[in-house]
């Protein structure tokens, strides 16, 4: 097994650093004009207007701080000597912002944000302490129905079709529209006001674990019921099918002639035949519930990852931003390794590479 995850990690590793590499150089390229821009239009330069002497020496001290006056890469194009003549590529060497980020980022420092010079490793680790919670939350909670709801459809019961008709209108409904319509229903007072609208309430510094652990569970329960109703259908309807698949095999059909009941043929020995192309599917569910998060921390106030990254995205923080893409990309590689363990256990037959 340990083998087989070291494999896994060296194989996805190429594959994220390329992503996230060039995520990378793309966002420098562009924080150039854009960062100066946001910072001048702040107030950098002071409340007076600079002068063009003093505009080019506040860009420098800029340049400096966020660490932009060193070249992009490792080579670069440099204008030929003489007009019309071919371009010219010149080496860099390791003096190159590329390979100094790269170095910060094997010490787990992601830079400090444009925003607000805050370390970007502290920014994140403050909004996962409440987006850790809903995502994993959600993610079990999706699990944990799936696995009571799918054997109900397999017994070909009344409310089946009522059931999927139902998972079908959800899985057709956006994101948004499923957080409001559960404010409405859920915490309107016209309604039902069973949870807040928004926010975390207050903190009490001198309270307990236990009445920090209620009130955190308490106004995260509607944000997590919406990320759960978004995600279970895709893998009800999936398990659904690959249900009916395997009740139509031989060995089926051998344990209903020996009498026993369809719950004890779908429980021990249906279920987890069904459960193998199901599996590939936890590889997707993780990073959508993260993503899903953006959309349902900003209309529930939450100050999670996805708020973090919308604001950063709206002020052009790019290091904030790479940061977050590449915490989604290492979560889709745990998901993929998991969801191959995942399916080594449900069918030892699978041969893991080693």
């Amino acid at each position: 097994m340990g083998h087989f995850l070291l494999h896994r990690l060296l194989r996805t590793f190429p594959a994220v650093w390329g992503v996230v590499s060039v995520i990378f150089i793309i966002s420098r390229l562009l924080t150039q004009e854009q960062v100066l821009n946001h910072r001048f239009g702040e107030g950098e330069t002071g409340s007076h207007v600079a002068s063009p002497a003093q505009r080019q020496l506040a860009e420098l001290q800029i340049r400096q701080r966020l660490g932009l006056t060193a070249p992009l890469f490792y080579f670069s194009a440099a204008p030929p000597p003489v007009a019309g003549l071919a371009l010219r590529w010149q080496w860099n060497g390791a003096h190159n912002q590329y390979h100094n980020w790269l170095r910060q980022l094997l010490h787990a420092d992601l830079g400090v944000s444009f925003r607000d010079d805050q370390p970007v490793v502290s920014l994140l680790l403050q909004s996962l302490r409440y987006t850790l919670p809903l995502t994993i939350g959600a993610a079990l909670s999706c699990l944990a129905l799936a696995w009571l709801l799918t054997p109900r459809l397999g017994r070909k019961s009344r409310g089946r079709s009522l059931l999927l008709t139902s998972l079908y209108l959800i899985d057709a409904a956006p994101l948004f529209v499923v957080s409001l319509l559960l404010l409405l229903l859920l915490a309107n007072p016209e309604m039902v006001a069973l949870f807040p609208a928004y926010g975390l309430g207050r903190e009490d510094p001198t309270a307990t674990w236990l009445v920090h652990f209620q009130t955190m569970a308490y106004h995260l329960a509607l944000p997590m019921l919406t990320l759960t109703l978004a995600s279970l259908p895709a893998l009800v309807v999936q398990l659904d099918a690959a249900l009916n698949h395997e009740l139509r095999a031989d060995y089926v059909l051998t344990a209903r002639a020996k009498g026993l009941p369809d719950a004890l043929v779908i429980r021990r020995h249906v279920l987890r035949n069904a459960l193998i192309p199901v599996l590939a599917l936890l590889t997707e569910l993780l990073p959508s519930l993260v993503a899903g998060s953006v959309v349902v921390e900003m209309i529930f106030s939450l100050p999670g990852m996805g708020r973090l990254l919308a604001a950063a995205a709206a002020a052009h923080d790019y290091p904030v931003l790479l940061g977050g893409v590449l915490t989604v990309a290492l979560v889709r590689v745990w998901g993929q390794v998991v969801a191959d363990w995942l399916s080594f256990q449900a069918d030892p037959r699978i041969r893991l590479p080693l």
